[in-house]
């Protein structure tokens, strides 16, 4: 019988697996092969050393005894295997603190490298597992290490059993040499192609003393694409041997070609980086602190993007990790809370603040992981470094006043004036989207700088310039009305001006551009702005806070001539027959009232609390003499006028507006036949008015205990004989009439309701009796119904403690012609004690908790009998512990 017929080998199906190019056609053998560890290490390098192409990157490298931060072009593969060699050297200072040498020769000619360290040599030792020589088994045998066992905790550099193989492996020729002193036995052996060829080891006698261990290796450039050693690859692994001499300290002497490395420790490390920052004009400050035996940290300062400089174990992690967040994350946690504690709307976040910083950290971690074999990025938990690292707060104090912070609050307005640029305005003839605004026809044009905007308080206000501008046409005119008072953005915050849709709506009507200079109003939609507010106290204080939006945002602006103007209305006109005279500050018509004597009561008194009070005929009037109502704002002095704007609206100047207050003279007011205010005038004869009044409403008598409002309404009650019980709605209406009460009904009658509330933190004598829903302690009485529904009249105790008998010796106000509330009323026990109270006004605040009127009036019989008053704690009716 005929043989059979040999089968040829078995090919791959091409309907199966169709292959590209070369593949097409291949056995199953050819394609599906099976590589020794070695081959697999010289095909695929990269997964071992990096990659072995040439590779451009801007990286420190060390040259002319100076560190410098360029472009270098390098092969990652070949610096990683001189790093493996070298990071061995150093490991031996672990294994061995006596080791105090550590050499470094690199031939550029010969393409040769040698690694000396004097610690404890190689054992010179045939290990009884394998039958080879130590030496030979952790230099020529892939996956063999001391490093294995994880229950040992070490802070060496080693871990995966490659390292020093894989030079061996990347040379022609890798020689181990070792004296191991205490075997009294040196080594001796040569490796060439690749690790593929050994040498039989030479083994001679040496001393005792005789430690230390030399690598030399001869990189097999081929496999790096390369011909020679190149100058950028050489600075990289000089760079490398000053790392040693820094990471190392002191206590080990590091030779580069024969010459010792002047750096002695980590912080003469880290100055030559500072010095090469100062070489470029940038003076760098070094917080240096040693934390412990396995932790050195330094911070400098870096200009907008996070820098670091760090070592595990003596490897340069180039691009971090675990350890440089650890330490980095608690100087910038510290710098943050300061910067944001010195500006409130800066909202820096932790990640803004390091990249402020540059961090210099050399640890020394039990068993460290890394990212990959070339080990740029550290892994372990910080639970697991087998030490800590707590900055002082020594430390963190001078990091914060190296300048980072200062940096950080620039960077902080920066960012928030580009933010404010974004809601700016622009000249154009015409906008949208701005409720209730009534644009002038010219505005935004080439007429815009005759241009006029009117602010008015509010939307009757509105009405009134409406009417007026129906007089002198709407080409140069327009109006917008405020919601009530602009907000004061002195000390206001970035959200706060964001958010606010007056400010912003303003900023656009206008066309204003934050941070802009202006010397005139060409480039603005509007070349005049004119504030039309209510002639009384809380007017002033509009025109004021508009004035501070100005002078803080916009400073140069107020002293472009005629920019800013106001339009005055009478506060009040006495009418006599056909004989009408306004008045525009209440000092006039008091003077004018005073020189007519008895003779004023002939004349009919009518007091315009708002503009709304003035007719849509009497507005036409105005703006047909438009020129007695006009008054031009001008800036006299920086100094005297800027000063006196802050002075009332900076929250820094709160010790020198008491002082200003203090000071105020009654009578003070501006004089309204002029046609030009000063800034400063403004501020200190009509603003001051306002910060009179408000203090005046706010903080209360410490006579009665009352504020203006609460003393009317108990004025009214004791008149109207308020004992039967009273709808709150009328009573307001009642104590309007009768106390001439010129602000809102709804603040009466939360006035009337807060005397009446009896819950448990409210009064502890309230004056008037509640009947309905007043208010509950859940809601703090802001729950209570609205004033048509419930009802009130006088507890009979309010008498008792106000005596009837003692009404005549009270000093009743007059208010054209009409006789009103006292200055104050004088209660029998102080009532600011009984039921407390408090309030903010201008420059001043108070804040008077409730006390028990037993403990009162047992003080106040002590001190009539001349005894010494006991102290007495807060008590609320009601309250138990």
């Amino acid at each position: 019988m005929a043989p059979a017929a040999k089968k040829p080998p078995l090919k791959s199906s091409s309907s199966h697996n169709s292959a590209a190019g070369d593949a097409a056609g291949k056995t199953i053998e050819e394609m599906y092969q099976k590589k020794t560890q070695l081959e697999h290490i010289l095909l695929r390098p990269d997964t071992y050393v990096g990659s072995v192409q040439n590779h451009t990157q801007t990286l420190w490298v060390y040259e002319d005894g100076a560190m410098v931060n360029r472009p270098v072009s390098y092969v990652p593969g070949l610096y990683k295997i001189f790093d493996e060699i070298l990071v061995n050297a150093a490991d031996n200072k672990q294994r061995d603190p006596s080791m105090d040498s550590l050499k470094v020769d690199i031939d550029v000619e010969g393409c040769c490298i040698s690694i000396y360290n004097n610690g404890d040599g190689v054992p010179v030792e045939i290990h009884q597992e394998e039958g080879v020589y130590v030496p030979e088994l952790i230099f020529g045998h892939l996956l063999t290490s001391s490093n294995y066992d994880d229950n040992e905790r070490k802070t060496t550099g080693g871990r995966n059993g490659y390292g020093a193989k894989l030079a061996n492996i990347f040379s022609t020729e890798f020689v181990i040499e070792t004296a191991d002193g205490h075997r009294l036995k040196r080594y001796r052996q040569v490796f060439s192609e690749n690790m593929g060829k050994k040498s039989e080891p030479e083994i001679k006698k040496c001393k005792q003393s005789e430690n230390w261990t030399r690598v030399t290796f001869k990189p097999d450039l081929a496999k790096f694409n390369m011909t020679e050693l190149e100058a950028d690859v050489v600075a990289l692994m000089r760079k490398r041997v000053v790392d040693m001499a820094g990471t190392l300290g002191k206590t080990v002497k590091v030779e580069l070609n024969g010459e010792k490395v002047a750096v002695k420790s980590f912080s003469d490390y880290v100055q030559l980086y500072i010095n090469s920052a100062s070489k470029e004009g940038i003076d760098l400050p070094r917080i240096y602190q040693k934390i412990n035996d396995r932790w050195e940290v330094c911070v400098s300062l870096s200009e907008g993007q996070f820098q670091q400089v760090s070592f595990v174990n003596g490897i340069a992690t180039i691009r971090g990790g675990t350890h440089v967040d650890y330490v980095a994350n608690q100087v910038a946690s510290h710098v943050m809370g300061v910067v944001n504690k010195k500006n409130k709307q800066a909202n820096m976040k932790l990640h803004t603040v390091k990249g402020y910083l540059w961090v210099f950290v050399n640890a020394l971690i039990d068993n460290p992981a890394f990212d990959s074999q070339t080990k740029e990025t550290l892994t372990t938990r910080q639970a697991s470094f087998g030490s800590t690292c707590e900055l002082s707060d020594e430390f963190l104090k001078k990091v914060s006043s190296s300048g980072v912070v200062t940096n950080l609050l620039s960077w902080a307005e920066f960012k928030l004036s580009k933010e404010l640029k974004k809601t700016d305005g622009t000249k154009k003839t015409s906008i949208v989207g701005i409720p209730k605004l009534e644009d002038a026809n010219d505005a935004g044009g080439k007429n815009s700088d005759k241009c006029t905007l009117i602010l008015t308080e509010g939307d009757s206000a509105k009405a009134l310039a409406m009417a007026g501008i129906g007089v002198v046409g709407r080409d140069h005119y327009g109006v917008f009305p405020l919601r009530g008072k602009l907000l004061n953005v002195r000390e206001a915050s970035h959200k706060q001006l964001m958010e606010n849709a007056e400010i912003q709506n303003i900023k656009k009507i206008l066309g204003l551009q934050h941070e802009k200079k202006y010397d005139s109003t060409k480039g603005l939609r509007y070349g005049h702005l004119m504030i039309m507010t209510d002639q009384d106290h809380d007017g002033s204080h509009i025109k004021g806070l508009l004035i501070n939006f100005i002078h803080k945002e916009w400073p140069s602006l107020l002293k472009v001539p005629s920019f800013l103007v106001e339009f005055i209305t009478p506060i009040i006109k006495a009418t006599k027959g056909k004989s009408v005279k306004p008045f525009y500050s209440m000092p006039d018509y008091e003077a004018w009232k005073e020189d007519l004597g008895a003779s004023a009561s002939s004349w009919t008194i009518k007091y315009y609390k708002g503009l709304g009070t003035s007719t849509a005929e009497e507005g036409r009037d105005y703006f047909e003499h438009i020129a007695l109502h006009k008054k031009d704002f001008v800036w006299a002095d920086d100094k005297e006028d800027g000063e006196a704007i802050e002075l009332a609206f900076s929250k820094k100047k709160i010790s020198e507006r008491k002082d200003w207050l203090t000071n105020y003279q009654p009578g003070t007011c501006l004089d309204q036949r002029e046609k030009r205010i000063k800034y400063s005038d403004f501020i200190n004869k009509e603003l001051i008015l306002f910060s009179m009044a408000d203090l005046e409403r706010s903080i209360p008598s410490m006579v009665d205990g009352f504020k203006p409002g609460q003393r009317k309404i108990l004025f009214c009650s004791f008149k109207k004989n308020l004992v039967k019980e009273s709808k709150v709605a009328q009573f307001i209406g009642y104590v309007s009439e009768h106390s001439a009460y010129h602000h809102g009904e709804q603040s009466l009658a939360s006035t009337i309701i807060g005397m009446a509330q009896d819950f448990v933190g409210s009064n502890n004598i309230n004056l008037l009796e509640p009947r309905g829903q007043f208010g509950t302690r859940n809601a703090g009485g802001k729950d209570a119904a609205s004033a048509r529904y419930i009802f009130t009249r006088l507890q009979p105790v309010t008498r008792l403690i106000f005596p009837k008998d003692d009404d005549v010796l009270l000093n009743y106000l007059n208010e054209d012609g009409q006789s009103i509330e006292p200055s104050w009323y004088m209660p029998i026990i102080p009532m600011v004690l009984v039921n407390g109270s408090e309030g903010i006004g201008t420059g001043w605040s108070t804040y008077v908790p409730n006390y028990n009127p037993k403990d009162i009036i047992a003080n106040l019989k002590r001190l009539l009998n001349g005894e010494t008053i006991v102290p007495m704690v807060p008590w609320y009716r009601g309250f138990k512990v």
